[in-house]
């Protein structure tokens, strides 16, 4: 089990991916309301995680939002759930779930499986900043 302070939300990210760890610092930086920490997928934490949800990383291996209340939400939801979280502007994204989820995991898939490929990957995953660390579990 994992133990996260119920009013946090954890974003379990891609740790060597530079879109991820982008998108992991864009929303450091506009988390205004302090709700979210950070693991990567590769991480011993995110790994307990992915094992106790029986995530198949083969389909779903670049963003997760967890909380204690509701578990897990994958893809474009997490993304968009992140997004409402952050306030305005970005809670506007909230608009994409009129689009039928089939969809919106379509998209997010693509960008997902080229994501590499756009935007290139580290060899290891990121360490956070000492300022930053206590957003980030292991």
């Amino acid at each position: 089990m994992i133990h996260l302070n119920k009013h946090k939300k954890l974003i379990l990210f891609d740790g060597i991916c530079n879109l991820c760890n982008n998108s992991v610092q864009y929303v450091i930086k506009n988390d205004k309301k302090n709700l979210f920490m950070f693991t990567a997928i590769q991480s011993e934490t995110g790994k307990k995680i992915i094992e106790e949800f029986k995530i198949d990383t083969a389909k779903t291996d670049s963003i997760l939002l967890y909380t204690p209340e509701k578990g897990i939400d994958y893809k474009s939801t997490a993304a968009i759930k992140i997004a409402y979280q952050l306030g305005f502007p970005q809670n506007l994204l909230g608009i994409f779930y009129i689009i039928p989820p089939f969809i919106r995991n379509w998209v997010y898939d693509y960008i997902a499986k080229n994501r590499y490929k756009w935007y290139g990957k580290k060899d290891a995953c990121m360490i956070p900043t000492p300022e930053l660390k206590s957003k980030f579990l292991d």
